[in-house]
């Protein structure tokens, strides 16, 4: 797996390639705190890349659920394939965190609250 981020306006931006397994969740983890450290309100995880998604990597997401809340965080994620969509749809987690399909939808969902 490999992450590259970017700055787009107010937006951090986390693109995720490969899979993210146990060994490279530890990656994925590290750069949404990072994120949240520096202080962005507005992270996107673009998705349209990530091949793959084990339960370790779901658990990142889930772990900063809270403090995103707490922080006012707008986070979202976009351009997932039907496969990793599915997996998050399963588990309920798109319930729990902004899944969009486009950049420009999950830019525009930033004062919106998860449906």
């Amino acid at each position: 797996m490999q992450i590259k981020t970017t700055t787009e306006d107010e937006f951090h931006i986390i693109e995720i390639y490969g899979d993210v397994d146990a060994s490279s969740s530890i990656k994925l983890d590290q750069s949404v705190e990072d994120a949240v450290k520096e202080g962005f309100k507005n992270i996107l995880v673009d998705c349209s890349n990530l091949n793959y998604i084990s339960s370790a990597g779901l658990g990142v997401f889930m772990s900063h659920i809270e403090e995103f809340k707490e922080k006012e965080i707008c986070f979202a994620l976009f351009g997932l394939s039907p496969k990793v969509k599915n997996v998050f749809e399963i588990l309920g987690l798109d319930k729990l965190l902004k899944i969009l399909d486009t950049k420009q939808e999950a830019k525009e969902s930033k004062d919106k609250e998860v449906k």
